[in-house]
C-alpha cells in the first residue's frame, strides 16, 4: 500500500492560493507511511483534541481550496484497499508487550493496509513485536479518528480499526460533494467549524492560526450546515432566547421554580419593542412560546457570556462564548441547541478584529469590564463555513474520520438544517 500512499501524496499537494506547492521530505515519499506525516501531538489522558494557537506549526487545515483534490486522492486510495480485500478484523485482546507475536503481527498488518506503516515492517523477526514504530502508528491512527492519543489499542481504538474498509470508502464518497460546496466561493480568510469533529479553525492564506474545541448542537437540536460571512461581533451581548429554548427549557424551569427568571436575570417583554411584563401574570401552560420575548441581561449569568459572533443565516445561529466552559473538557461535545460555543473564544475575536479600526488584543478585557453592550461591524469579514464532514483528507496526506452524529451520510446532505435525531 506504500505505492498508493505515494500516489495519494502526489495528487493531494496542490498549490495553496498561489503560494506554491507543499514540500515533503524524501523519507515521506519513500516510506509512504502516515506516521511520517502525522502531526506531533502529546499523549493526553483526558482530551482527544485541544484548543491551541497553531500559527507557524505547519499543520494542514481541515478545509482549503485543495481539499477536493485531497479527498479524491483518498477515495482512490481506499478504492484500492477495498479492491485488495480490505483489512483484517482485530479480536478482543490486549495488544501490549505481553501479547503474542501473532496478535501483534495482525495489528501491524491492519495498520499497514491503511498505510499507517510501511509494508516492509511486516517482514523480519520484529514483525511480532510491539516496537516504537507500531505505537507511533497507533497514535497517528487515533489522531485521525479524533480519539484520545495513547498509542494503545483500547476498545474505542479497536472498534475504529475494525470499521470495514468499504464503510470508510463510503464515508469519503459521501463527503466529496460537501467539500466541493464548502470550498465554492471561499475567500483567503475564513473560519470553519466541523460539526462531527466539534472543532473550529481560523485560517488565512491556507495557514491555520488557531484550532478550538467547540460545543455543537445536540442530536435532537442539530447545528445546521451553512455558508456565510462574519458581519459583526457583539461584546457583552444580551441574549434573546429562541422560542424553541423558551418552550423546552425556560418555561419548564420557571414553572418548577418561580424565582428562576430572576436568578438568571431574564426579562419578559410583550414583543421586541413592547413593555416588560410580570411573568406570574401569564398562563404559561396555555401560551405559545413565541408570544413573548425572553431577554437575558449581559453578565456572568448570560448564556452567551462575554461575546457573540454574528453572520447572516436563516437558521438564527451564531458562535459565542459560554459560562459553562466545563463542556470543553469533554470529548463528546454535542450539547447546544444549535449555536456553536467556542473554547477560548477571545483568540477568535482577536483574530477577526485584527487591523479593525484601532482594535488591539488588550482591548478585549477592557470592553468586557465595562459590562456595556458594544457592537463592532467587521470591515474585512472572514468567510464562515459550518461543515458536516464525517470524512476528509488534508493536503499533507492525512485521512480523517468522525462518527456520523446526526445520521446524515447516505442521505445526500450537504447544506441545511438536519432533522432532529431522537433516541441517542
Amino acid at each position: 500500500m506504500s505505492i498508493s500512499r505515494r500516489r495519494f501524496l502526489a495528487i493531494s499537494t496542490p498549490a495553496i492560493l498561489g503560494l506554491g506547492t507543499t514540500a515533503f521530505a524524501a523519507d515521506r515519499l519513500t516510506t509512504g507511511a502516515i506516521t511520517a506525516i502525522a502531526p506531533t501531538v502529546a499523549k493526553q489522558s483526558k482530551l482527544a483534541t485541544r484548543t491551541e494557537i497553531l500559527a507557524g506549526k505547519d499543520q494542514a487545515p481541515m478545509l482549503t481550496p485543495g481539499s477536493l483534490r485531497a479527498i479524491e486522492g483518498a477515495i482512490d486510495l481506499y478504492t484500492e484497499i477495498v479492491a485488495g480485500g480490505g483489512w483484517p478484523q482485530l479480536p478482543a485482546a490486549k495488544y501490549d508487550a505481553k501479547a503474542s507475536p501473532k496478535l501483534i503481527a495482525l495489528l501491524r498488518q491492519r495498520l499497514v493496509r491503511e498505510s499507517y506503516l510501511d509494508f516492509q515492517t511486516m517482514t523480519g523477526p520484529g514483525a511480532g513485536q510491539l516496537d516504537t514504530g507500531l505505537v507511533a502508528a497507533v497514535s497517528a491512527f487515533q489522531i485521525n479518528q479524533g480519539l484520545i492519543v495513547t498509542g494503545k489499542v483500547d476498545e474505542k481504538t479497536r472498534a475504529s480499526l475494525n470499521v470495514p474498509a468499504d464503510a470508510r470508502l463510503f464515508a469519503l464518497k459521501e463527503n466529496h460533494p460537501r467539500i466541493r460546496e464548502y470550498i465554492t466561493g471561499l475567500g483567503s480568510r475564513y473560519i470553519v467549524v466541523n460539526i462531527p469533529a466539534c472543532q473550529l479553525e481560523t485560517i488565512e492564506l491556507g495557514q491555520i492560526y488557531s484550532r478550538h474545541n467547540v460545543v455543537a448542537g445536540k442530536p435532537d437540536r442539530p447545528t445546521p450546515s451553512l455558508k456565510s460571512r462574519v458581519s459583526d461581533v457583539v461584546f457583552n451581548p444580551y441574549w434573546n432566547a429562541p422560542a424553541s429554548i423558551v418552550a423546552r427549557d425556560i418555561i419548564p424551569k420557571y414553572l418548577a421554580d418561580p424565582t428562576y427568571l430572576e436568578q438568571m436575570r431574564i426579562h419578559v417583554y410583550d414583543g421586541s419593542n413592547g413593555p416588560e411584563i410580570e411573568p406570574s401574570s401569564i398562563d404559561w401552560q396555555n401560551t405559545a412560546a413565541d408570544r413573548f420575548v425572553f431577554q437575558q441581561e449581559p453578565g456572568e449569568h448570560n448564556a452567551l457570556a462575554t461575546v457573540k459572533v454574528n453572520f447572516p443565516n436563516k437558521y438564527m445561529v451564531y458562535m459565542h462564548d459560554t459560562p459553562h466552559r466545563e463542556g470543553f473538557e469533554l470529548n463528546h461535545r454535542f450539547d447546544s441547541s444549535g449555536c456553536v460555543r467556542v473554547d477560548k473564544v477571545r483568540l477568535v475575536i482577536d483574530w477577526i478584529m485584527h487591523g479593525q479600526g484601532g482594535y488591539a488584543d488588550a482591548m478585549f478585557d477592557q470592553i468586557i469590564a465595562t459590562r456595556q453592550t458594544q457592537q463592532a461591524k467587521i470591515d474585512n469579514p472572514p468567510d464562515v463555513r459550518f461543515m458536516y464532514l464525517t470524512a476528509w483528507a488534508t493536503e499533507d496526506g492525512r485521512v480523517n474520520f468522525r462518527p456520523d452524529i446526526y445520521q446524515l451520510d447516505g442521505k445526500g446532505f450537504v447544506l441545511g438544517q438536519p432533522d432532529p435525531v431522537v433516541g441517542l
